[in-house]
């Protein structure tokens, strides 16, 4: 059975997609954006910054969903530069210290609002 998963602690989605949907013990984050969801927009200029903002907006949607960082299988990250990756990777090495989940990396052209990172997620149970 399909579960729409959505918080007020996250961004709203920008267009026509859902937070996350659990299935059958799954859980599937969209990709998340550093928006600061008080405050509607990016707050964060640098790749730490953002990369913080992503997380703690993957860990509201974790949470209201019922799982953990300790759940998490798979991450995708999208970086607009990949000169940033070091700093995206200081930040995201703080969230998965042991048993990381599988991750690809990508540079892109450009991401929504000029964001500098964007990470989906998957989680299982």
């Amino acid at each position: 059975m399909k579960r729409i998963i959505n918080t007020s602690n996250a961004p709203a989605a920008i267009g026509p997609y859902s937070q996350a949907i659990e299935v059958n013990g799954t859980l599937y984050i969209s990709g998340q954006i550093p928006i600061n969801p008080g405050k509607g927009k990016i707050v964060a200029t640098e790749i730490t910054g953002q990369t913080e903002q992503v997380f703690a907006n993957i860990g509201a949607i974790l949470k209201e969903a019922g799982y953990t960082f300790g759940d998490v299988v798979k991450s995708t990250v999208f970086l607009s530069d990949i000169a940033d990756f070091a700093g995206m990777n200081d930040v995201y090495k703080t969230y998965y210290q042991t048993e990381c989940p599988a991750r690809s990396a990508f540079a892109v052209k450009a991401l929504p609002l000029g964001a500098l990172v964007e990470i989906e997620t998957i989680a299982a149970k």
